[in-house]
């Protein structure tokens, strides 16, 4: 049986109900300007080491920023962003991957921001053709999002070598946009159950960027196979990954490595992990993570989200 459980995920994340957040933290007021947020605070005078949760704004959007207890002014540290999937939010898919925890044990920054709401109050990324723009809104949300970071590096000590992306879904297909538009700015992403453009040659990434594609076989909202959406085509988790080794220049062969038990209600060593190829440029890597069995929102297991920041803590641009 998998390892650790956690309360059942359903299939598609409408109708989820989000408990009342309790945030014992010192409360910051935001100034918005042009994309940008300050704090009204006199100047920017180090912080004592504590964890804290602020919510601040960006272009008219929160953006949740948890600092760790190891936090202190003038000492970079890496950030990790949370995408959500189409029709959630922040906090809802923090309560799923559950990365606060880990942000704290490891000391890292922590954000996660909202997607715009369409005209049925429903979050989206505008990520791709497939994804999830449904009403045509055309809103830039690879911009948006490089300025969160531009804004959050400003506001903190973030070690600009060390940027990490974790999408889920609507969220997986915005993180390959971001590698896609922004590989000199995003160091590695980890995506759960979503895809890049079929047509690769829209992706043009200056850098190399690491990949962890993690997909389930039984996946039926977005085909480990691949399939259409909005009336556009999305590739399968197998050729999604390796055309991303083709982008970082991955000239040598791949290989399997140890199976992991991350699934909470799947029996055994459920996921096969495969380095899809090895000499990569930059020291970069595209490994791929299959779910047997795995549906869309699989019920994740304590070992999941340490196992996925193991992968992207572990890389860091030249």
């Amino acid at each position: 049986m998998g390892a650790g459980r956690r309360a059942p995920a359903t299939e598609w994340v409408v109708g989820w109900v989000v408990a009342a957040l309790v945030v014992v933290a010192i409360v910051v007021a935001v100034v918005v300007v042009a994309g940008r947020f300050t704090s009204d605070s006199a100047g920017n005078a180090a912080r004592k080491p504590y964890a804290s949760t602020e919510t601040v704004t960006v272009d008219d959007r929160s953006v949740t920023v948890h600092l760790p207890p190891s936090y202190v002014d003038g000492t970079p540290l890496p950030l990790v962003m949370l995408l959500h999937g189409y029709t959630a939010s922040g906090s809802l898919q923090e309560r799923y991957f559950r990365i606060t925890p880990e942000a704290d044990r490891r000391g890292f920054v922590y954000a996660y921001p909202d997607g715009t709401l369409d005209r049925t109050d429903k979050r989206f990324w505008n990520a791709t053709d497939t994804c999830c723009d449904l009403y045509g809104t055309g809103v830039d949300d690879a911009r948006y999002l490089h300025d969160v970071i531009d804004a959050l590096k400003r506001r903190y000590s973030i070690d600009a070598r060390r940027v990490y992306l974790i999408g889920h879904s609507n969220g997986a297909f915005m993180s390959f946009r971001m590698a896609c538009d922004h590989a000199d700015t995003i160091t590695a992403i980890a995506t759960l159950a979503g895809s890049t453009w079929n047509d690769i040659s829209r992706c043009r990434p200056s850098d190399p960027v690491s990949v962890l594609a993690i997909h389930g076989t039984a996946d039926r909202t977005i085909l480990y196979g691949g399939g259409t959406l909005s009336q556009h085509t999305y590739p399968s988790a197998t050729r999604t990954a390796t055309d991303w080794a083709s982008l970082d220049g991955c000239a040598g062969p791949g290989a399997d490595q140890a199976a992991l038990d991350v699934i909470a209600d799947l029996p055994g060593a459920e996921t096969a992990v495969r380095e899809v190829a090895s000499g990569c440029r930059g020291g970069s890597a595209v490994y791929t993570w299959t779910i047997d069995s795995g549906v869309h929102i699989p019920n994740l297991g304590a070992a999941f989200t340490p196992s996925v920041l193991d992968f992207l803590l572990a890389r860091a641009k030249a």
